[in-house]
């Protein structure tokens, strides 16, 4: 009788832990969701968070046309509370956002503002000592996409090193990252360091621009080690897991979710004959060109605004069409890559030299020319893509 009671009493508190594991689980749940459907707050929008810092302060403005404050443009937002504006300094594609890839962009002036427009795109991709001379501090407030070769991350670590040179006080407004729920690809190689990869990160490296900043900052990956004074006003609302539609095309040949998806795994198209569709109307959502074997799906690049002599222009290029596929949607993926390069007529064409720059490494082309699987060129960075795991979870801002 004894004995029966004792695990009767066992089981009662059995069931009431699974009872309350049940409710705490189903709270958790409810909790997500609601973050889930809670509008995220960019740092920009936060303006209390730094509009006291700014004040009476001479300051410099690193922005493009995704620096907007409830629609209207970071620049116009501070004008209206006399924040000091001295200058602005335009990444790649210019501070409007509609110049080509590569394009070189021009100094000149704000035709709204009158502000100077210095370009850090092209023989000077760093703000010079003089430049800087009449500053007390640098707002960068640009959307990235998480992909390590998009430059916008490049131009934030010289402008980054010029305010630590300068003793400078650097703030980052961040913003979510569109790519930034997972981690994957090579992890950069020091000997293939470029403009479009400065880091030892991996192509999709998972973190917000503010994120970024910290590493870049805490790691002393800044010439001679330096560090500068850096402070990031976060986002609100946000997890790495949460949805995030952009509402400005970041640049002119990304125009939406699906093509920002598709970028980090069809960039590496742009360091060979492949077209990714630049010239028409889904870039980023087609790849192909004249040669490819299979013609059931084409389409013809034209000169247009933000690429004014695509490759392959005016050329009747065969392909595959991803505007309704899941291929490379919600992961990184080399399949694309691997198939073209198999199925090239001339293989030993295929590749140009800026292919190893957008890899950040020499070892892949050599894996694709030996017909290595996806699999097996997978398992040659996972120890690399491991440890860049354990770094990121240093600097992470948000859950």
């Amino acid at each position: 009788m004894i004995k029966k009671t004792k695990y009767t009493l066992y089981a009662c508190i059995a069931a009431l832990l699974v009872g309350l594991n049940a409710c705490y689980s189903q709270q958790t749940t409810q909790k997500d969701a609601a973050k889930l459907n809670t509008p995220i707050t960019v740092g920009a929008a936060r303006l209390s968070q730094y509009l006291p810092f700014l004040q009476n302060k001479k300051m410099a403005l690193v922005v493009n046309q995704t620096s907007v404050v409830n629609q209207t443009h970071l620049v116009d937002t501070l004008l209206t509370y006399n924040i000091k504006i001295q200058k602005i300094f335009a990444p790649e594609h210019g501070f409007r956002g509609t110049a080509d890839a590569g394009e070189k962009i021009n100094s000149t002036k704000d035709s709204k503002t009158g502000l100077p427009l210095l370009s850090l795109y092209g023989k000077d991709k760093k703000p010079s000592a003089e430049q800087l001379a009449d500053v007390e501090v640098v707002i960068f407030d640009i959307q990235d996409v998480g992909a390590r070769f998009y430059t916008y991350i490049s131009t934030m670590h010289y402008v980054m090193e010029a305010c630590a040179e300068n003793n400078k006080t650097f703030i980052v407004l961040d913003r979510p990252n569109p790519n930034g729920h997972y981690v994957d690809g090579m992890v950069l190689q020091p000997d293939c360091q470029s403009f479009v990869g400065m880091h030892p990160i991996p192509v999709v490296h998972g973190l917000t621009v503010g994120e970024l900043a910290k590493m870049i900052n805490g790691e002393k990956w800044l010439a001679n080690e330096k560090q500068c004074n850096l402070t990031v006003v976060t986002c609100e609302n946000y997890t790495h897991n949460t949805p995030y539609s952009l509402p400005i095309k970041p640049s002119p040949n990304l125009p939406n979710d699906r093509s920002i998806a598709l970028y980090p795994s069809l960039c590496f198209f742009e360091g060979t004959v492949v077209s990714v569709g630049r010239g028409t109307d889904f870039p980023f959502q087609v790849i192909g060109y004249p040669d490819y074997p299979k013609k059931d799906f084409s389409f013809t690049p034209v000169s247009k605004e933000g690429a004014k002599n695509p490759p392959h222009l005016n050329q009747l290029c065969y392909g595959t069409d991803y505007r309704q596929s899941n291929v490379g949607t919600s992961n990184f993926s080399l399949a694309p890559l691997i198939h073209y390069y198999q199925t090239a007529p001339n293989k030993t064409a295929f590749f140009n030299d800026f292919f190893t720059k957008l890899a950040g490494t020499k070892q892949l082309r050599q894996q694709i020319e030996a017909g290595k699987t996806e699999e097996e060129i997978r398992a040659t960075w996972q120890q690399d893509l491991e440890k860049y795991k354990q770094l990121r979870a240093k600097y992470l801002l948000y859950p």
